[in-house]
């Protein structure tokens, strides 16, 4: 049951109704509210990067920030949707959290440092232990 988008003559005209023309409304005003939401101080990071996300944790009356640092193992998505997943390994226990990017929890994200990494999901991390499930650091090249 789903609402025509645009009505085609027999000439092959597309002729636009009433409907499509209050979509467009519609999606104009979902992107300005998307555009509004979006932070401005995330960092160029990408999977294979350790990063340090400060995330605000309210505990009955008192809000602290806790620090979450691991490796990027992901992200996808896009616009204000988008999320990214970190893992880091405690006491012999791996750990992922999956982030939105544009949440307002995470008070600020710091890259550690730079991975040099063939992929762009790196879940095969979660098989790997010890010195195995390091990796290598990306070098950055001096210009003169």
């Amino acid at each position: 049951m789903g609402l025509p988008i645009a009505r085609q003559s027999r000439a092959g005209a597309l002729h636009r109704t009433a409907e499509t023309e209050s979509e467009d409304f519609d999606m104009n005003t979902l992107d300005t509210l998307e555009a509004a939401s979006l932070r401005e101080d995330v960092p160029d990071f990408r999977p294979g990067d350790t990063l340090k996300v400060h995330v605000r944790v309210i505990e009955g009356n008192r809000s602290r920030v806790q620090i979450f640092q691991g490796v990027v193992i992901r992200r996808q998505g896009g616009g204000l949707r988008e999320t990214f997943t970190v893992r880091k390994v405690s006491f012999g226990v791996g750990v992922e959290r999956t982030f939105p990017v544009h949440t307002p929890v995470i008070d600020k994200i710091e890259v550690v440092t730079r991975g040099d990494v063939r992929r762009a999901k790196l879940y095969y991390l979660r098989d790997l232990r010890g010195k195995a499930a390091k990796i290598k650091e990306k070098r950055e090249t001096v210009s003169r």
